[in-house]
């Protein structure tokens, strides 16, 4: 309980006054003799009405919280708090309420005044904009309550537990449920290229059209038909990807208020969604994480949601990338062929490391390297060169460059599909790789 700003006022009044007569009386000019004694007869009065008034206070019922907090957040977005607040006051209150908010939620409009009528609940509310994903706990809120004459505020913590959980930003994906696949992949930036030949998955028995190719005759169908019977096939459907996610320390690097670890987790979101959609099955294995976690591929529009509780709370760490130990570790799990995408930040100590992997890998499956690239470095090859210190960094940033693409060449002479893209962009040609093996029957 602490004095309120009238109780100040009232005190600094009373002490000036105090201050005056006694000087007056020192310079030995006249003044009533009484005003000392009314003074002090005041200064008694306040104490008094301050002793009674913060009995009543503590005397008052607490009023009664209620936080209606959405259940899942979205990484980046602001969210509506409501707090409604009911009580047993007989006179109109205003109080000041301060929500404890966990650390990696930044929030407005706290602390928040809230008007108390008589026999109403009243109802106010501040936003939420998670930092970070995760699982959120709330415990308490702190309230100020002001006497009846106002002469003190009491701060009062109330127990109001509420949690919550921090997903990344899959908004715009739902959002593109209602739109044509084809439309709403066009928004996103993903190109389709041309198919070239025919699937690999049959479909049916049809007649021979104009157009069909000769070896789509099914030579035994048509001596038994004594007509030209053709095979019709469609791209495969029943295919698999497996995401080899990077935790490590290379995935930390930050350009915009994302890490590159959260920026690479939407893009696998993001093409799980569309593979997901066409028919394929999808899972997961992460490495260089606290807890490494595998989800075995599964098809189904569900999965998506699987996948989401299981990474909501997955955060990059400090420890360097073992690429071995992670294609192994995948190898002995995933035994069908199936479209691995590794996504990882490629260092100049990896080099050798990463190449094993990768050739291990690409024996039994199709491998995407997709790595991350620092806007910092088309800054740097961007920027006029002027200064000593300017063209130092052109020509490192050149020079880093030029390595970076020999690593991806070698990677790709041994079967891997090596994709460079920027944070932000990386989902949109995640899934123009993904689509591409599709059309080549992969």
């Amino acid at each position: 309980m602490k004095p309120s700003r009238l109780m100040l006022i009232w005190l600094v009044i009373l002490l000036a006054c105090g201050i005056a007569l006694g000087t007056l009386r020192a310079l030995e000019i006249a003044m009533p003799s009484n005003l000392t004694a009314i003074n002090w007869g005041l200064l008694l009065a306040l104490s008094a009405l301050a002793i009674l008034d913060a009995v009543r206070l503590k005397r008052l019922p607490s009023p009664r919280l209620k936080r209606q907090l959405p259940a899942t957040l979205a990484l980046g977005r602001w969210s509506d708090v409501q707090l409604t607040i009911a009580h047993d006051f007989a006179q109109p209150l205003n109080i000041q309420i301060f929500d404890h908010v966990p650390p990696g939620l930044s929030f407005e409009n706290l602390p928040l005044i809230a008007q108390l009528q008589p026999d109403h609940h009243s109802s106010v509310g501040y936003r939420l904009r998670p930092l970070k994903r995760g699982h959120f706990g709330f415990e308490q809120c702190e309230i100020n309550l002001p006497s009846p004459l106002g002469l003190w505020s009491d701060k009062r913590l109330l127990n109001v537990p509420d949690h919550t959980r921090v997903y990344p930003d899959f908004t715009r994906l739902y959002g593109g449920q209602l739109l044509a696949v084809d439309n709403w992949l066009s928004q996103l930036g993903v190109r389709q290229k041309q198919r070239r030949g025919l699937g690999l998955e049959f479909h049916q028995l049809r007649e021979f059209r104009e157009g069909d190719s000769l070896r789509q005759i099914d030579w035994k169908a048509t001596a038994r038909q004594r007509t030209p019977i053709a095979r019709e096939y469609q791209d495969e459907r029943d295919q698999q990807i497996v995401f080899m996610l990077d935790c490590g320390r290379h995935m930390r690097s930050q350009d915009d208020e994302l890490t590159h670890f959260d920026h690479a987790l939407n893009a696998c979101l993001l093409l799980s969604y569309v593979a997901l959609r066409q028919g394929d099955a999808v899972g997961l294995n992460t490495f260089a994480s606290e807890k490494p976690r595998y989800l075995a591929p599964v098809k189904g529009v569900a999965q998506i949601n699987v996948l989401l509780n299981s990474v909501y709370d997955l955060d990059s760490t400090q420890r360097p990338a073992d690429y071995q130990a992670a294609a192994n570790q995948l190898l002995a799990r995933q035994k069908r062929r199936a479209l691995v995408m590794l996504v990882t930040n490629l260092r100049d100590e990896d080099d050798e490391e990463l190449l094993i992997a990768v050739k291990r890998l690409s024996k039994q499956h199709q491998v995407v390297v997709a790595s991350l690239r620092e806007d910092l470095l088309d800054s740097l090859r961007q920027r006029p060169v002027q200064t000593l210190q300017e063209a130092l960094d052109y020509c490192g940033t050149v020079d880093y460059l030029n390595a970076r693409a020999e690593r991806h060449e070698r990677l790709s002479a041994h079967g891997a599909w090596v994709l460079e893209a920027r944070p932000d962009g990386l989902g949109a040609k995640l899934v123009t790789q993904y689509l591409a093996w599709k059309k080549a029957g992969g």
